[in-house]
C-alpha cells in the first residue's frame, strides 16, 4: 500500500499544491462508511502512479474545504496538475473510470 498524507488545514492543502505538480485530494469524513470502503482501493490503485501526491482531508475537521473546493458530498476526489483542477469525482465512484482518467493524465505528463 502507498503512503498518503492527512491534511489538517486549508494552508496545508495550498502548500502541497504548490510543492507537487500532480496531487489527488481525497475529501472524506470519519463517520462515512463509503469513504472508509474506498480508501484501501484508492491507495492500491495509486501504487501504480508514484508521482501522484495523495492527500486526504476530513471535511468535518477542516470545514473550509467544502466552500473552497465546492464540495457538496463525500467522498470527493479532485485531481490537480500545477495547481489547476483537472477533474473531480464524488459520492459514487466507478474505479475503472477513475483509473482510466488517472492513467490518461499520468501518461501525458513527462516526469
Amino acid at each position: 500500500m502507498m503512503k498518503h498524507q492527512i491534511i489538517n488545514s486549508i494552508e496545508d492543502i495550498d502548500i502541497c499544491l504548490q510543492h507537487h505538480s500532480l496531487v489527488l485530494l481525497y475529501v472524506s469524513q470519519e463517520e462515512c462508511s463509503v469513504c472508509h470502503a474506498i480508501l484501501p482501493k484508492l491507495m492500491k490503485l495509486l501504487t501504480n502512479y508514484p508521482h501522484i501526491e495523495f492527500i486526504q482531508v476530513d471535511a468535518k475537521q477542516v470545514t473550509e474545504v467544502a466552500g473552497r473546493f465546492l464540495i457538496f458530498s463525500v467522498p470527493t476526489f479532485i485531481m490537480f496538475y500545477e495547481q489547476k483542477e483537472l477533474f473531480r469525482e464524488g459520492r459514487f465512484v466507478q474505479f475503472e473510470s477513475l483509473e482510466n482518467r488517472i492513467q490518461q493524465i499520468y501518461n501525458s505528463i513527462a516526469f
